[in-house]
């Protein structure tokens, strides 16, 4: 095991270079059993390994910007802590090219019976900055953080916004070459959230490196060049953000994406097999005629809980007539993740007819658009509704039954893109 950091005088292409890295803990079922082991009084193995990582390689070069993202338990947390020498790992090497600085959970490397700027202080000498070359960055940490008065106050008595404002102020502000992020962001305001992401555009302009852990997928897909997918601590793969949340989105519905990409077509029964569906759908209905399968297609006609803003894909219906039932129509809707309808169209506003409607009958419906609306998560519904003897009557609805994530490298505001055309006459 080598955790190797070098001075800003080294030649090299890589700000961080992580090969063959693994760490193991010891799980023990009784104290008893971890006092013998460690005491050397016992020749059976008294625990179980548990690898938080197991053989992880990669490389960060000098001024991108890299995610890393994973399930639960997958390693992400561990492999940041491991960069930074928090941990140490069971083995590997870690080579670190430049001056770091962190961002990990709430509370780390502050003293919380200190005030806020006896913390600063604290935070950079244990970096390796003199009082003096603190005190020269003194104002930009305090206006950036801006909670005031409470700088005087031990941080113990912080809201977890406050104590995140400060870290991140501290953090960026020391002249780091390599920032290293974690979830921490979350717990700040909007307003906040939105000026460290500033700050993030103003480092990657400057060549600076950043490596980004969150479940914010919008915000990896807009920010990282690059990707690293982690899953119960093995590095399953990387590549563009978009190709990674894809594969993400697989992993939480427990599909394994390796094998969905080696798959053959998806046959025609099988649409949602490979594709992310909410098993709590909110489902109603007296199926006289039932939806009975339904996917999102890029613009490659792959299957995808992931469309790229700006680009074509289709949303397919298959719908199954229990009884003979004359022009049904066919609905999708987008919601947002607070309940909000943005748009939807149904067969009816298009002005498509359902042809061969009788019992038994089947049909797919198709609908084709470009996606305008701004990167974020989304909630898709579906509908089949008609006359029945003349009254209005719900066939078959599905309520959010599958999470759309729209990826975005330029967000405008609302809910949608106006597509603009912008030019300054001379």
């Amino acid at each position: 095991m080598r955790i190797e950091k070098k001075g800003n005088n080294v030649e090299s292409k890589n700000a961080i270079e992580i090969r063959n890295l693994s760490k193991m803990y010891k799980l023990y079922n009784r104290p008893l059993d971890r006092l013998k082991d460690s005491l050397g009084l016992s020749r059976k193995k008294l625990y179980k390994e548990h690898y938080a990582l197991k053989d992880v390689s990669f490389d960060i070069g000098e001024g991108e910007c890299v995610g890393i993202i994973g399930t639960n338990g997958s390693g992400k947390s561990t492999i940041l802590k491991i960069i930074t020498g928090v941990l140490a790992p069971t083995t590997g090497t870690v080579t670190v090219n430049g001056r770091i600085s962190a961002l990990l959970e709430l509370g780390a490397g502050f003293n919380p019976e200190y005030s806020g700027m006896e913390n600063i202080f604290l935070n950079g000498t244990m970096l390796g900055f003199s009082e003096e070359e603190i005190n020269a960055r003194l104002d930009e940490i305090l206006s950036f953080a801006d909670i005031g008065d409470f700088i005087h106050q031990p941080v113990k008595t912080y809201s977890s916004g406050m104590f995140v404002r400060l870290a991140f102020a501290v953090a960026i502000n020391i002249d780091p070459e390599i920032l290293v992020v974690d979830e921490a962001l979350s717990v700040g305001d909007v307003f906040f959230q939105a000026k460290c992401y500033h700050k993030f555009e103003e480092f990657k302009k400057q060549g600076k490196t950043i490596l980004f852990v969150s479940h914010d997928l919008g915000s990896i897909s807009k920010y990282c060049d690059r990707v690293i997918l982690l899953n119960q601590g093995v590095m399953l793969d990387e590549g563009t953000p978009k190709a990674m949340v894809d594969m993400y989105k697989q992993l939480l519905v427990h599909q394994d994406p390796v094998k969905q990409a080696e798959g053959s077509e998806t046959k025609k029964e099988d649409w949602k097999q490979g594709f992310l569906v909410n098993p709590n759908t909110l489902e109603y209905g007296e199926k006289q005629a039932e939806i009975t399968d339904f996917v999102v297609m890029d613009s490659k006609s792959l299957q995808t809980n992931t469309i790229e803003k700006g680009s074509k894909f289709q949303i397919k219906m298959r719908i199954h007539f229990h009884e003979s039932i004359q022009q049904p129509i066919m609905a999708f809707t987008f919601k947002n993740i607070q309940g909000t309808e943005i748009t939807g169209t149904n067969t009816m506003y298009e002005g498509v007819n359902v042809e061969h409607t009788d019992a038994g009958d089947e049909c797919v419906v198709v609908f084709e658009q470009k996606m305008d609306m701004q990167g974020g998560e989304y909630l898709l519904s579906f509908g089949c509704t008609g006359y029945r003897n003349g009254d209005f009557t719900v066939f078959h609805r599905l309520y959010d039954a599958c999470n759309i994530t729209v990826v975005s490298s330029k967000n405008t505001v609302g809910f949608y893109d106006m597509n603009s055309k912008v030019w300054i006459e001379e």
